[in-house]
């Protein structure tokens, strides 16, 4: 049973919002923060080439609908600092809904120190126990790949935002 007027989903809620986009995009045909403007950022297709090589991407789980936080290390001799972040950079996915994702922290090299970030003398930032609580919580500007990767379940998650196209890389 379908109240929408030009949808028949089954849903009704499916279908009144799917009226609603339709109405809307009658009136306004962009997003201008979406994974489709960051894309499209992304490629240049907004102006010729972008030097952009990476859309940033926050994953929400199943359960809870809550912010997916990844963790990991990068070794660095005896040393082993977890640091944990909610903007990733996908690398790959399989036909399985398998994807490697890539941890991205804020290069804090221009800032004071936002995210815990500390400059050592290898010239990189490291973020000694960095653990936001939320993406709120972690700069999203100047987006740099950590080389820390995890592995993760496309399955269980439900919802994806993306951040602006930037240069990580």
């Amino acid at each position: 049973m379908s109240c929408g007027k030009k949808h028949d989903s089954g849903s009704c809620v499916i279908d009144i919002l799917k009226d609603i986009v339709d109405a809307q995009n009658d009136v306004i045909h962009e997003c201008m923060t979406s994974c489709e403007q960051s894309i499209a950022d992304l490629l240049g297709d907004t102006g010729g080439g972008s030097g952009f090589d990476t859309v940033p991407v926050i994953l929400y789980c199943k359960d809870g609908c809550k912010p997916f936080k990844g963790y990991g290390s990068k070794r660095s001799g005896d040393d082993c600092e977890i640091r944990g972040s909610f903007f990733f950079r996908v690398k790959s996915v399989d036909h399985d809904g398998c994807a490697v994702v890539e941890l991205l922290f804020a290069d804090n090299h221009h800032h004071n120190n936002v995210g815990g970030a500390d400059e050592s003398s290898d010239g990189y930032h490291h973020h000694h126990g960095f653990d936001p609580k939320s993406p709120a919580d972690q700069s999203c500007r100047n987006l740099r790949a950590s080389g820390i990767c995890i592995t993760v379940d496309l399955n269980c998650f439900c919802h994806v935002t993306c951040l602006p196209a930037t240069a990580a890389l």
